[in-house]
């Protein structure tokens, strides 16, 4: 067995259903994301020449799943216009609490843009920088905080307010950074000036 079809196996079988999480977030329906991590193992390893390291493999397939979700969002818009003729939603009103939390968040994160999507799922979910996710969608970091505040105004509204950390504040903020005084140097003694 060559070494890129144990990198292969060994992702498959230790880090599938981790990827398959997070492309999840990205398309919002499991047999969706599903799809995308198989196209995505195809794209990575179709040739053999996939890297032999693990950590640098896995990191290529989360890549090629995120540009897989970018690319296919035209094909899916289609769909989404006529999959509601096919089916009717299921009822959600017998769902546990815990379950209703996660249908609204996955409602909510179907409101925002394929790029809007994609970077509340970077920078939120996968834990990244403004900095580290713009490399990873070739953007500029001012537009990647663009798409930050949008989604995050978009998503307030469908969730209520959400917090930003100071990583997502616009350069040019309203928010003012606030310094405690300098403490006072110690008087001298017998009241000497």
């Amino acid at each position: 067995m060559a070494r890129w079809e144990e990198v292969l196996d060994e992702i498959v079988r230790a880090r599938r259903r981790a990827l398959v999480g997070y492309a999840y977030l990205l398309t919002g329906d499991v047999a969706d994301a599903e799809d995308l991590v198989q196209e995505a193992l195809f794209r990575t390893f179709r040739r053999g020449r996939a890297a032999t390291d693990f950590a640098l493999a896995e990191s290529y397939v989360r890549r090629a799943v995120l540009t897989g979700f970018l690319d296919g969002t035209r094909r899916r818009r289609r769909w989404d216009g006529v999959r509601h003729l096919l089916a009717p939603p299921a009822p959600t009103d017998l769902l546990e609490p815990a379950v209703e939390a996660r249908v609204d968040i996955v409602g909510a994160l179907s409101v925002l843009t394929p790029r809007e999507r994609a970077c509340v799922v970077l920078r939120y979910f996968s834990d990244l920088t403004v900095r580290d996710v713009a490399e990873r969608l070739s953007l500029s970091e001012g537009t990647v905080k663009r798409y930050l505040s949008d989604a995050n105004a978009k998503l307030a509204a469908r969730l209520g307010p959400v917090r930003a950390t100071d990583d997502d504040l616009p350069v040019t903020s309203p928010v003012r950074r606030i310094t405690p005084p300098a403490p006072s140097a110690p008087s001298a003694p017998g009241g000497a000036r």
